[in-house]
């Protein structure tokens, strides 16, 4: 297994880099359409939104694509997810304001449609910020913490404490700028609060498995990268080897 402090350049995009690229992104749209869908928990007087579903599982791979595959490439698939998000965004937008149906029938079909993913480019510009500062801040402190680490070991806490601070970072931006004016401040705070235990206790949970799946990639791919002397700069996505 390479310990290479800059293996990237002998190492191609492998078929399964790009399977967890694109899931990562799928994951990402798909909360963002999910959010709008606020519901309240068994019964208890929280309120999650429907991004919960999903929205953790792209930390948990930007968790893995930093640990095995280092800082650089999941920079790369943090900004591919971000304008993947701002072209559903635009296409959810240009739909909503197409004319109406010319049967009456649909019409009812068709103001339910605009009225959803009319919600859609507000809640992706929102997790857009959110996104590019959580995600980033995930990886920044996986990679950091990694090299602080003897070794590499203690892969679980080091994914727990880089997932709260890219999940907090990420509630911080998003829900203030999605519910502001739909919601009650102490709405938001309360949504804000209960997202972050909940995402964070979804990524103790299904830690287990997260380890394994880092284990098998490092074994599969031969890699285990640590990223010394590498730019952090976010927006230096062309550096990529």
């Amino acid at each position: 297994m390479k310990n290479n402090p800059n293996p990237s350049g002998q190492h191609g995009l492998s078929i399964t880099f790009v399977w967890l690229a694109v899931t990562f992104c799928v994951c990402l749209i798909i909360s963002n359409i999910f959010v709008p869908r606020t519901w309240q928990l068994w019964g208890l007087p929280i309120q999650l939104t429907g991004g919960i579903v999903i929205f953790p599982v792209s930390y948990i791979i930007n968790d893995c694509l930093t640990e095995v595959y280092g800082y650089r490439k999941a920079r790369l698939v943090i900004w591919m997810g971000f304008l993947l998000s701002v072209f559903v965004a635009l296409v959810s937008a240009l739909v909503c304001s197409l004319p109406a149906p010319l049967y009456e029938e649909n019409r009812a079909v068709a103001e339910s449609f605009n009225s959803f993913f009319g919600l859609v480019p507000r809640t992706t510009i929102a997790s857009l910020l959110a996104f590019f500062f959580g995600s980033t801040a995930n990886a920044w402190v996986m990679s950091k913490m990694k090299l602080a680490s003897d070794k590499g070991r203690g892969f679980g806490w080091r994914a727990i404490v880089s997932s709260v601070v890219g999940e907090t970072c990420d509630s911080l931006i998003f829900f203030p700028v999605v519910f502001l004016g739909v919601m009650p401040i102490t709405g938001i705070l309360g949504i804000m609060l209960t997202q972050i235990i909940a995402k964070t206790l979804y990524e103790v949970i299904i830690l287990p498995v997260t380890s394994l799946i880092v284990r098998y990639l490092k074994k599969r791919e031969g890699l285990d990268t640590y990223d010394y002397n590498i730019s952090y700069n976010p927006f230096n996505i062309a550096d990529v080897e």
